[in-house]
């Protein structure tokens, strides 16, 4: 029986709605190891496949309206990536053989880890043999035909949008929706803005791109998360993350996954890459931290079902009774967390799903909020984000106004050259698509993708993400440079050099990329 149909719904008011956050940069064919594929083979393995067969699997039970997943393109265009589609079949091989390794220890507790990591690989490796070889495009497309779940699309290359040009900012939207459509056969309706940044007026440029509904951080709705709301006068519904509840789930300091008896993330045996250990305690060191035992896991993770239940009914008690009418509690997590960050996570998010119908909790989408009226009134929204602060300190601040700076440069350099080029050629008659005009602006949306500005305030692999920033602007600027000098020839074998590498989003389209933009921010 469907979760929104919950026989006992009456017992509980309002709705509770998960969304889950999918995202990584482009990562094929820049680097492997530490920082590079092996990041989207690592998320692939231990999030994207048992979280999409804990889909599958409630699904297959006549369960609708689960949650709403979100899949950016840059991510969806990897997990359709037939490079990357090679490199996640040996990364999964090699898992197996790790294990394998491990299993002919003479330490019975390696032995015992070896097994369990065989067993667990030969299941990925089947699953991604039967149904994902093809790529994840059909994998997912099953669960949103089936009403499963509601996707939620983005801008391509997962921009901050509240810094970008505002023709940049609609053409990558727009292509974003396009891509979607490409995919899974439908245009999403939601989506999740990245970063949840947010700028006033960006809501009209949502409203004219056919979205209905985005995401923010609770604090953006000032902390009242109870319902959906209109921004201004658009016809787009923001809905907020409910901090109370998600934080349940995902602390630094008093999160589920830092529970003793989870699997440690940060401690590997060395020699096999395998994660031999429990957490143990927040202050243990690696070498001292007690062996994973599933068992122990399995209560916790028992406990942490019913810890998680109980505080959403009290939630949407108390928020129910506060407001005067049903409310609505959204609790939001990057997918990642889900196997990748917390190994335990798709054993959690299964029994959480089965178990909230169970305790009279209607479940449902965005979608399904949006459709049975848990909308308040309109908010003017202010500028926002879900990062430190809630502000735009991380993809703004002092330590990354050169990439801020670059950012702007890059931009208006592919623009420019990009409307001569069309001007140019506008008086020959019908205007002929442009595979240099193409990869400018591929290549442009690729150096302004927050992941850099993310990575660099946080210092996690910053090195590798200025890199990253800097090499994209490079391939703006040597093809612009050929472009502009009339060098058309060298600029297409540079454009088509640079898309060996980044030849992701084959359907970009430079000629729809919009004249000027309404600045309708205030």
């Amino acid at each position: 029986m469907s979760p929104k149909t919950s026989p006992d719904s009456g017992d509980v008011p309002g709705m509770f709605t998960l969304v889950l956050h999918s995202h990584l940069p482009w990562l094929a064919n820049h680097g492997r190891w530490p920082v590079g594929e092996e990041w989207l083979y690592q998320s692939w393995a231990a999030s994207y496949l048992p979280v999409a067969k804990v889909l599958r699997t409630l699904a297959a039970e006549g369960r609708t309206g689960l949650l709403s997943l979100g899949i950016t393109p840059v991510l969806a265009a990897q997990l359709d990536d037939p490079h990357c589609l090679s490199g996640m079949h040996h990364w999964l091989g090699n898992w197996q053989l790790r294990a394998h390794e491990a299993a002919l220890d003479s330490d019975p507790a390696k032995r015992a880890l070896g097994a369990r990591e065989h067993r667990a690989s030969a299941d990925a490796l089947a699953d991604f043999e039967q149904r994902w070889r093809h790529g994840a495009s059909p994998v997912f497309r099953e669960l949103i035909d089936a009403d499963a779940i509601e996707l939620l699309g983005g801008p391509l290359a997962h921009p901050f949008q509240p810094l970008l040009d505002a023709r940049m900012r609609a053409f990558s939207l727009v292509e974003g929706l396009a891509d979607a459509k490409h995919r899974w056969g439908r245009v999403p309706a939601g989506i999740w803005a990245p970063e949840c940044g947010f700028t006033p007026g960006m809501e009209t440029g949502y409203d004219a791109a056919g979205v209905t509904h985005f995401m923010v951080d609770g604090p953006a709705l000032r902390g009242d998360t109870s319902l959906g709301r209109p921004v201004r006068e658009a016809d787009v519904v923001a809905f907020g993350r409910d901090l109370e509840v998600s934080y349940r789930v995902w602390s630094p300091k008093s999160g589920y996954p830092g529970h003793a008896a989870y699997r440690d993330f940060h401690t590997y045996d060395h020699k096999t890459g395998l994660k031999p250990s429990r957490v143990t305690g927040r202050k243990v060191d690696g070498p001292d931290k007690a062996p994973y035992d599933p068992e122990l896991a399995v209560d916790a993770v028992r406990k942490h079902v019913d810890d998680f239940v109980a505080t959403v009914r009290r939630r949407l008690k108390s928020e129910s009774d506060r407001i005067g009418r049903p409310a609505l509690v959204v609790a939001a997590f990057d997918t990642e967390l889900y196997g990748h960050w917390w190994y335990e996570g798709p054993q959690w998010l299964e029994q959480v799903l089965r178990a909230l119908p169970e305790a009279g909790v209607t479940v449902g989408t965005l979608a399904d909020a949006r459709a049975a009226g848990y909308v308040g009134e309109p908010i003017d929204l202010a500028d926002s984000s879900w990062g430190s602060g809630k502000d735009w300190r991380v993809w703004a601040g002092d330590q990354v106004q050169d990439l801020v700076d670059l950012n702007a440069e890059v931009v208006r350099l592919a623009l420019d050259t990009v409307d001569k080029a069309r001007d140019t050629r506008r008086g020959a008659g019908v205007e002929l698509r442009d595979p240099v005009n193409d990869q400018i602006l591929r290549e442009a949306l690729m150096a302004v993708s927050s992941d850099w500005a993310f990575m660099v305030s946080k210092d996690s692999a910053a090195g590798y993400a200025r890199d990253r920033a800097h090499l994209h602007a490079h391939a703006v600027r040597e093809i612009c440079a050929a472009a502009a000098g009339g060098q058309y020839e060298r600029a297409l074998r540079l454009a088509q050099g640079w898309s060996t590498a980044d030849g992701l989003f084959p359907q970009l389209d430079a000629r729809r990329l919009p004249g000027d933009v309404a600045c309708t921010e205030t």
